[in-house]
């Protein structure tokens, strides 16, 4: 606001003259100036705000004019009006400025048109209003370039510009303003170099220059503009070091210079700047360490460096800085610990130390930052120690945070009763262990908790209550027990709920599901039960229940989830059939169904979704062909359908399946050849394609494929062998069952389990490893063991030993030998009808897959998967492997176990129990999944019937799979 000083006689003289005639001196000069402003108004779109100016009043009495009594030149006497003062900010105009006529007001002293809707350029005819003193067109959009005319505006004391559309380069002739105490053109696309002749305006006080797109240095002439007080050339490209001719402005209070490219150390001359209330330098490439003489600039309220390159150490002397209200270094590489002298920020709000390598504790002195609002420490691998009870007096604290360090202990057990004000709490990826205090309950400002990592424990239903305005949630990877509370449903702004990783049991509380907010829910790998609740809101994208113990089938509600991005819910004892209903989650991106006992075909409408991720259905009871919808998923990196019981042949649409990186398709029963997949064969392992019927192609390792007159050939030789050998083999097979029979009874027993067996063989179950008759099988088994050398037993089950058999396929097996020794040895051939009874009729992740059985006069033979990792009991024994083998591995092994045996007692009809869990009929593979072996002496039960049981199994030994029935 600028203020005239007027003597007191001639401005009471002309009071008088405008008072006894209002009309003196408005015919000519206020005429033409309202006649030009009335023509301005006429091209604006919006006429409302002018509702006063209209030609029967005079312009002195418009909206947003202010009018000047001056004397005439030729009359002294004589009063003339003029207008000194355009107010229209804020007025909502459209319009241009190039329709103002600027020559009309050759008095004017204020143009404030800031907060409008100007467009078009600044013209050059601005020029005409030599007696301005302040321009204010902010916050317009007003295009093209500073005009250079608008340097004859010499007494102009404040230029705002910011705020527009204006690009070019700022122009030399703004020098000459020599009178300019504020320069402000921010935000806007102002390109170029700060010219030198704006150097020259040694008046300025501010100067205002960011978020354009002005590049090279801060020029050293910087240092002439000895009355700057404010600074501001953020967000630019502004590159090369700090000059240290900064240092020559001792007045300056605000130096903003962040997200630039700058580079260099700070310059030690601006320890001069003993004025500076604002330092902000973040965001450039800035190295060195944080200077000493900091300490000196004790009127510093704000300091910021962050995100740059410096190192070293924190320096004591930042102590005495006792007004700053925000200290910020974070994202950089200081180390060293936290000094105590930071407790002398007694103002402070805001302290983020975060992304560094500091190390050390928390000091105890931090408790004096009473007012504190904000506390980031996280990302401080090396920040350690305890919380010290001192951070309870942060009474304000609204913000805490301290992510991934390594703090350990307990946290103190007031700490969320006197915090009452925190919405934000962020201790995950620690150390921190012991109950979660109490007071968190009672905490209902809270907006999102982080907990995961940790090693928190206690009972999760008594940690939390209701908090209306929590919106995340995260307590994954701890030790936490306990049931989920339908308090949770209350919480109506939940957006996120993981709690993955614990040992939460029960059922999911129906109130959850209905969050109307939720949007991702993640309590995977827990020990809860029950079925997957079939109510979510609409807005939920991410779900996932794996590895948890729920059963029952797949809601087909799921399907109406059309937010649905993400569904993982394998590794439980899910049943029934994929629900086709999933083909409406048309923006899910990856579904994992593996490992549950979900049966039938494949629904081919998944092959509709936008999958591009994972499609995983592997180790379940699926059977039927591939859908060659499938092949629909061209994006789709991952597909696993292995360890099922699918047949025919591979789509060929699959080579139209470009994105695939993975694609695992062993344990079926498929043939024929695989798809060409462009450049994916070449890298393809054996192991996706093995443990199939036939599959041929170009993947290493597989036969080739035969040419379709070979393929003609081999029918006619196929069917000519099974022409000549059926009936013999029929004959052979008879016989051995005469020789094991004692009674007709028992004949007929005998032959309903094999008719019943053969036909599980035949129908599609359980499949032969070999395309060739008994007599063949016998050969290779034979041949491949060098005629059961010894060096190629891996072992000796209760009722038979067992060797690694790798047949001239290239496949490996573990082949059980029986040795047949008389007809009185029913045991050892009851323990072979037993194990075939037991595994054609089951299927489990958990259990020894049989691939084939055949019997001899001499042997009988059971042919499973090989397992890599051996028995449980020879690592065990092994002092190297036991202790490589950690409490996760042995505890997952349990886990393992104890699904095989739920499902062989719950799952089967009629249940089965094994009664000979040891040790050493525990399997292992490569990644350590445990599988249980020998069902020799494996015995159904009717559940319906009274049993009893002798003792069975390993002498000395009681198993766990034994049931007694009394």
């Amino acid at each position: 606001m600028e203020c005239f000083k007027f003597f007191i006689i001639p401005v009471t003289m002309l009071v008088l003259s405008l008072a006894s005639n209002p009309h003196m001196g408005t015919a000519s000069n206020i005429e033409s100036q309202g006649r030009a402003l009335l023509q301005w108004k006429t091209t604006l779109q919006k006429q409302q705000p002018f509702i006063t100016w209209t030609p029967k009043t005079s312009p002195c009495n418009w909206i947003g004019i202010t009018c000047r009594a001056i004397l005439s030149r030729r009359n002294h006497h004589h009063a003339m009006a003029t207008i000194t003062r355009i107010q229209l900010g804020e007025m909502g105009l459209e319009g241009k400025l190039e329709t103002l006529n600027f020559s009309a007001l050759p008095s004017l002293r204020v143009l404030i048109l800031n907060n409008n809707a100007l467009q078009g350029s600044i013209p050059a005819t601005i020029s005409a209003l030599t007696k301005l003193t302040y321009l204010d067109l902010s916050f317009n959009n007003i295009t093209g370039i500073i005009p250079p005319e608008l340097g004859h505006l010499t007494k102009l004391k404040m230029l705002w510009l910011y705020d527009n559309q204006i690009s070019g380069s700022i122009p030399h002739e703004i020098g000459y303003l020599v009178n300019l105490h504020e320069f402000d053109i921010a935000t806007n696309h102002i390109t170029g170099f700060v010219p030198l002749s704006l150097l020259n305006l040694t008046n300025l006080s501010l100067l205002s220059l960011y978020q354009n797109q002005i590049s090279g240095y801060i020029p050293h002439e910087i240092g002439q503009l000895v009355n700057l007080k404010e600074f501001y050339v953020f967000l630019n490209n502004i590159t090369g070091p700090i000059t240290p001719n900064l240092g020559n402005l001792t007045k300056l209070e605000h130096l903003f210079l962040y997200n630039n490219k700058l580079t260099g150390s700070i310059p030690a001359e601006l320890a001069s700047l003993v004025n500076l209330r604002r330092l902000d330098i973040s965001k450039n490439k800035i190295t060195g360490s944080i200077p000493t003489w900091v300490g000196n600039l004790t009127n510093l309220e704000y300091f910021s460096i962050s995100t740059n390159n410096m190192d070293g150490f924190i320096p004591r002397e930042i102590g005495n800085l006792g007004n700053l209200a925000l200290f910020d270094i974070s994202v950089n590489q200081i180390i060293g610990s936290i000094p105590h002298s930071i407790g002398n920020f007694s103002k402070l709000e805001y302290l983020f130390l975060f992304t560094n390598q500091l190390s050390g504790s928390i000091p105890s002195s931090l408790g004096n930052l009473k007012d504190l609002l904000q506390l980031r420490l996280f990302d401080n691998k090396y920040l350690s120690g305890s919380l010290p009870p001192q951070i309870a007096n942060f009474t304000k604290l609204y913000q805490l945070d301290l992510f991934n360090n390594s703090f350990y202990g307990t946290l103190p057990p007031d700490l969320f009763k006197r915090l009452t004000l925190l919405q934000y709490v962020v201790l995950g990826c620690n150390n921190f262990q012991g109950p979660i205090p109490i007071g968190l309950k009672n905490s209902t400002n809270l907006i999102r908790v982080r907990l995961e990592r940790n090693n928190f424990t206690g009972d999760i239903s008594e940690s939390f209550g209701v908090h209306p305005d929590l919106d995340y949630v995260d307590m994954s990877f701890n030790r936490l027990y306990g049931t989920l509370s339908p308090s949770w449903g209350q919480c109506l702004n939940l957006t996120s709920f993981k709690i993955s990783g614990n040992k939460i049991t029960g059922s999911i509380p129906s109130e959850i599901g209905r969050l109307p907010k939720l949007q991702l829910f993640d309590i995977s790998s827990n020990d809860m039960v029950g079925e997957i609740p079939k109510e979510y809101n609409m807005y939920i994208f991410h779900l996932n229940m794996s590895n948890n113990h729920f059963s029952g089938t797949i809601p087909p509600e799921l399907g109406h989830l059309s937010s649905l991005q993400i569904l993982d819910l394998s590794s439980n004892n899910l049943s029934g059939r994929i629900p086709v209903e999933l083909e409406n989650c048309l923006d899910l991106s990856s579904l994992k169904l593996s490992s549950n006992n979900l049966s039938g075909n494949i629904p081919f409408q998944l092959g509709n979704l936008n999958l591009h991720e994972v499609l995983d259905l592997s180790y379940n009871l699926l059977t039927g062909e591939i859908p060659s919808q499938v092949g629909k998923l061209i994006e789709l990196q991952e597909l696993n359908l292995s360890h099922n019981a699918l047949v025919g042949q591979i789509p060929s649409s699959f080579q139209y399946m470009r994105g695939l990186t993975s694609l695992d398709l062993s344990y079926n029963l498929l043939n024929g050849p695989v798809p060409k997949l462009n450049h994916f064969l070449q890298k393809a392992p054996i192991g996706w394609f093995t443990h199939n019927e036939g599959l041929c192609g170009q993947v290493i390792g597989l036969p080739p494929c035969p040419s379709p007159s070979q393929s003609k050939d081999h029918a006619k030789k196929h069917n000519k062998l099974i022409n000549v050998t059926v009936i013999p083999i029929a004959c052979i097979v008879s016989l051995i069952c005469l020789m094991l029979v004692v009674t007709l009874l028992y004949c007929r027993r005998k032959r309903a389990v094999i008719h019943e067996s053969s036909e599980i063989v035949h129908g599609g179950a359980i499949f032969s490893i070999w395309n060739f008759d008994g007599k063949e099988a016998y050969k290779e088994i034979v041949k491949a063991t060098e005629n059961f050398d010894e060096k190629y037993c891996i072992g000796a089950g209760t009722f038979g030993t067992v060797y690694k058999v790798t047949i001239s396929s290239g496949e490996t097996f573990a082949i059980k030998k029986i040795q047949k020794i008389g007809l009185e040895d029913q045991a050892d051939e009851q323990s072979f009808k037993n194990e075939v009874q037991a595994l054609t009729q089951i299927r489990h992740r958990n259990i020894i897959r049989l691939y084939g059985f055949c019997s001899t006069n001499e042997f009988n033979f059971l042919a499973y998967e090989y397992m890599d990792g051996g028995s449980l009991r020879a690592i065990l024994r092994s002092e190297d492997g036991s202790r490589e083998f950690d409490w996760i591995e042995r505890a997952n092994i349990i886990k393992d176990i104890a699904h095989a045996l739920s499902y062989l007692h719950h799952n089967c009809v009629p249940p089965i129990v094994h009664r000979d869990i040891t040790s050493n009929n525990i399997l292992l593979d490569e990644e350590h999944k445990a599988c249980i072996s020998d069902f020799g002496i494996a015995k159904p039960l009717n559940p319906n019937s009274s049993h009893w049981s002798m003792l069975a199994g390993t002498y000395g030994y009681m198993a766990p799979g034994i049931y007694i029935y009394l």
